[in-house]
């Protein structure tokens, strides 16, 4: 049904601290909003700084996303007192606004326009903010301002050097990279995880549903919502973030040459229905950035991405190309309304571990046909995961299995996974993350998706917005900074005003 992972789990047994020196970082999307729970129509607050070149705080599609971006740390609760204190900050400095707790988009006053992100007058800011609109006119704003988090995630260089038995730094960066598509394509095949136990969008606004051709078994539960009884994630699914194009991308992950290829083809290639619409429109405003399948690689929407650090005005596929893959970006988690700052340990350490089973795993490559169940079966798990009896295929030569069970089996791994990792830090958080979670795969009731359709069907989606919004800023408020001065922010924001204008003047 999986990989048998006896073999790996004798190895990392006699390798217990390999894994020692993880590297982690967050990137949480949230839309601020006004008291009254509708989208908030001002600039992105000057007293934070600039969101071109600020290393902690920026925006993302409007003006109104803030995204918070950690910096890389082994420490999972330094991370999270670290993203914590950005929340606090924001908080402290947002006047008469709050911060949506919700992956789907709170209310938007009738009529009104969402103001894409703006960056300034340099050649830089004002290419992002036509990149976004190109994103507008191709995928529609409503789409663009759902928000999410995203888990970067690295392995311990000593884990690759013991575990592809590597001897020389000659081709050390082409293993790997090799290693890291695998963890890859095995989270293309059991990724659905994420979604069934962390996803939080079971239901959105009406607005959001503008592809009439969907035949969902949508309900009314509130004027200001559509649900569906068993969904967990509405975000991954196909009323959410996916390419119009998606099948002539041609996105592998077989080998890192390919995949570059692939992506390069794509950010060159016109598209038929982008071509249509042109680059400027009669005014002689941006339409999009150009006619390509991809206007640039970030447009690429995928669960998990192999990434490496950038050098200035360097692409992402050359990094890759260069330097090889550094660390892997997770994508499919929602926004967790149940924690103030949307992410918990919990959570941490759950994709901690199921990424290290990844690794491990064999992993056969990837040819079209099981990838497209693997999709099939993200879609499926995303707009009726919950369902009792519900089947995934495990590749696609296999006939398919309970979500249940293969549950249940890649829980039993991962324990032992567990206890690994907390024999070495003397604790038994990863274990006890396994047993809280093994619950939901028995009883579907216990999913994030599941206890927030409840509250939902209650309340509707904008009061359990607001009434969450209100009481998180009334925490922040309350709470100290713990990892980050006052005056640390102070100077990011004053430093981060010194690059933008440095970067204008460069321009003139």
């Amino acid at each position: 049904m999986i990989p048998d992972l006896s073999q790996a789990l004798s190895w990392l047994n006699a390798h217990p601290y390999v894994f020692q020196g993880i590297n982690r970082g967050i990137e949480r999307e949230t839309l601020r909003i006004k008291p009254d729970g509708y989208l908030a129509t001002t600039d992105h607050p000057k007293n934070l700084g600039s969101p071109l070149t600020h290393n902690w705080i920026t925006t993302d599609f409007a003006e109104a996303l803030l995204e918070f971006i950690t910096p890389v740390d082994q420490d999972i609760n330094h991370l999270l007192q670290f993203l914590r204190d950005l929340h606090r900050y924001v908080s402290s400095q947002l006047e008469n606004e709050l911060m949506w707790p919700i992956s789907m988009p709170c209310r938007i006053c009738p009529g009104s326009n969402i103001k894409l992100a703006q960056y300034g007058s340099s050649y830089l800011g004002q290419m992002k903010t036509q990149y976004r609109q190109g994103l507008k006119n191709r995928y529609g704003a409503l789409i663009q301002i759902i928000a999410g988090i995203h888990y970067n995630f690295s392995l311990p260089l000593s884990f690759w050097r013991l575990w592809k038995n590597i001897n020389t730094t000659n081709n050390e960066k082409e293993i790997i990279s090799i290693g890291y598509l695998s963890l890859i394509r095995n989270y293309y095949r059991l990724g659905w995880v994420i979604p069934y136990l962390f996803g939080a969008s079971p239901a959105v606004s009406p607005s959001l549903i503008q592809d009439t051709h969907l035949k969902l078994p949508f309900e009314y539960n509130h004027p200001d919502m559509l649900s569906l009884p068993y969904a967990t994630s509405l975000r991954m699914s196909e009323i959410g973030y996916t390419n119009r194009n998606n099948k002539k991308l041609a996105i592998t992950f077989n080998n890192l040459k390919d995949y570059i290829f692939s992506i390069k083809t794509a950010t060159q290639t016109p598209s038929e229905e982008f071509s249509a619409m042109g680059i400027k429109d009669q005014q002689g405003n941006w339409v999009q950035l150009n006619t390509n399948i991809l206007q640039i690689e970030d447009e690429l929407y995928i669960p998990i991405r192999p990434k490496c650090l950038t050098n200035l005005n360097e692409v992402s596929s050359d990094a890759l190309k260069y330097r090889g893959i550094e660390y892997v970006e997770v994508r499919s988690l929602d926004i967790n309304p149940f924690s103030p700052i949307g992410i918990t340990a919990e959570q941490i350490r759950f994709l901690d571990l199921f990424l290290i089973w990844c690794s491990l795993a064999d992993s056969p490559e990837l040819d079209n046909t099981e990838l497209d169940y693997a999709r099939k079966n993200w879609n499926l798990v995303s707009i009726e995961g919950r369902k009792i009896g519900q089947k995934v295929h495990v590749g696609h030569k296999n006939k398919p299995y309970l979500l249940s069970r293969v549950g249940n089996r890649l829980l039993q791994d991962l324990i032992l996974i567990a206890k690994i990792l907390d024999n070495s830090s003397k604790k038994p958080l990863y274990q006890k993350t396994c047993q809280a979670l093994q619950k939901a795969f028995d009883n579907p009731d216990l999913t994030y998706s599941s206890r927030l359709l409840h509250i939902l069907k209650k309340q509707g989606l904008e009061k359990t917005g607001l009434d969450l919004a209100k009481k998180y800023h009334s925490q922040f408020l309350k709470e100290k900074l713990e990892v980050i001065d006052i005056y640390q922010f102070d100077e990011e924001a004053r430093q981060s005003r010194v690059s933008q204008r440095k970067l204008e003047n460069y321009d003139i």
